[in-house]
């Protein structure tokens, strides 16, 4: 993706704000998200007993004008890339698939969220002749926290210390001893002020797969073998949680009951990872990817 200058929004793919064809006058939806609160009444007297107060999806309306001077034809292009954007198929008619708003504000980095555009509407078409369409955009962030532009990573090996090697004379039957190995570890950090929410994938060959998040102590475990061809990618963003063989097979059933999609996150600052698995070999690998998080821009 290009990089945005200052002021500068892109919204499934689009570029708007400073410098382009689209000038942005207002943007809502950048403080707290609307809330799913669950307080009960008292049934005694006044007030209510508070609940758990849960986050609904962000709403980004942002009010913004096509300007092309004096060419209503560059006008109706660019409001045709904003309705081809709303209207891609490969997003709209495909559950679970998302598309990305990013924003960059003077003395920050880019960020992004990720959802829908769900609106886009000329709001006035009397001044088309002239080059000036109004607009109003909606952008539907199902995930309301934002995330980092520039994704972070670590790649694990499994190690293989203490395997030796083999010693003449040679009986039947071999073994490597690749069987348990020792629990490798790295350190990831979240840059941000909000939990992040880990990509994993794990490329085979081995058996039973198994990370941690030491701190924590939460886990994602898989009863399952990789051939040498095979990975898992495991997701636990909302909206696509899942975990996938191959980038097709559910693998879903195969996770240990400990195994929490919804809790495995990187809280911010340093956390350390482990990952361990039988039947491996030195190209069996673990990358763990994220964005950092935060609760404003």
């Amino acid at each position: 993706m290009a990089d945005l200058a200052e002021w500068q929004i892109e919204i499934a793919g689009v570029v708007i704000g400073a410098g382009t064809d689209v000038l942005v006058s207002e943007v809502e939806g950048l403080g707290t998200p609307d809330l799913r609160t669950q307080d009960v009444d008292n049934p005694a007297g006044d007030g209510a007993f508070p609940g758990v107060d849960l986050y609904s999806a962000r709403t980004i309306r942002i009010e913004a004008g096509i300007r092309t001077a004096g060419d209503p034809s560059a006008a109706l292009d660019v409001l045709g890339r904003l309705n081809r954007a709303a209207d891609d198929p490969a997003v709209r008619t495909d559950p679970g698939v998302q598309t990305v708003l990013r924003l960059r504000w003077p003395g920050r980095t880019t960020r992004r969220l990720y959802g829908r555009l769900r609106r886009v509407e000329a709001t006035s078409t009397a001044n088309t002749r002239h080059g000036w369409i109004p607009l109003d955009l909606e952008f539907a962030a199902v995930d309301p926290r934002f995330h980092a532009d520039d994704a972070s990573a670590l790649t694990l090996a499994l190690s293989a210390d203490g395997l030796g090697g083999f010693r003449a004379p040679l009986v039947a039957p071999l073994t490597t001893g690749i069987a348990i190995p020792d629990e490798r570890r790295d350190w990831a950090y979240n840059d941000g002020d909000l939990p992040a929410w880990p990509s994993l994938r794990i490329t085979g060959p081995c058996t039973n797969p198994r990370v941690r998040h030491v701190e924590s102590g939460r886990v994602i475990e898989l009863s399952t073998t990789l051939g040498t061809n095979d990975y898992v990618e495991i997701e636990t963003r909302p909206g696509t949680r899942w975990a996938l063989r191959n980038g097709t097979g559910n693998l879903a059933p195969a996770l240990s009951a400990a195994s929490r999609l919804d809790t495995f996150t990187l809280p911010p600052g340093r956390s350390e990872i482990w990952w361990t698995a039988r039947d491996y070999t030195n190209t069996t690998r673990l990358a763990v990817t994220w964005r950092s998080a935060y609760a404003a821009l």
